[in-house]
């Protein structure tokens, strides 16, 4: 059934660790000022899997960590996938996912912001990395998320 609030993990890239820009697809919440959009009978596979994520991260992270290192490495069909490219002149160094709790703004909030979701930040959902140097370990994923991509391959190659 419909759901009043929803988590959502939102990507961000960053050229030095401090001052973060989002990554925004075009059929889920990110900006709280974008009015949501239907997209009947269309389903958005990445929003869609990013969506399951935020639900499930042990089952979903690994499209999360996957994505990240797409958009760090400059990946066009990827990057195709957002609504805009926050860094269109190279990747950015850092990228990191973050959890919030969306839910519709009221209609007092709704007027006096003009915002259609109010969200709270949840915490950290894959805290920031950069690609590796050369020679440098592939990068970090916890146990869950290791665990998943054996469980799920096919996953893995679908990004």
């Amino acid at each position: 059934g419909m759901t009043k609030r929803r988590p959502e993990v939102i990507i961000e890239g960053s050229e030095d660790g401090h001052v973060w820009h989002e990554y925004e697809l075009p059929y889920k919440p990110g900006d709280v000022m974008e009015r949501p959009r239907l997209c009947q009978p269309h389903q958005p596979r990445l929003d869609w899997q990013m969506w399951f994520a935020a639900l499930n991260p042990q089952r979903y992270g690994h499209v999360v960590v996957k994505t990240m290192q797409r958009l760090l490495e400059g990946s066009d069909p990827v990057l195709d996938l957002f609504e805009h490219n926050p860094f269109p002149d190279h990747p950015p160094k850092y990228v990191r996912a973050l959890r919030y709790d969306y839910h519709f703004s009221d209609r007092a909030e709704r007027a006096q912001t003009g915002a259609w979701w109010t969200r709270t930040l949840i915490g950290t959902y894959v805290p920031p990395f950069a690609l590796p140097e050369p020679g440098e370990p592939q990068i970090p994923v916890d146990a869950s998320q290791r665990e998943s991509a054996r469980r799920s391959p096919e996953a893995l190659q679908s990004l």
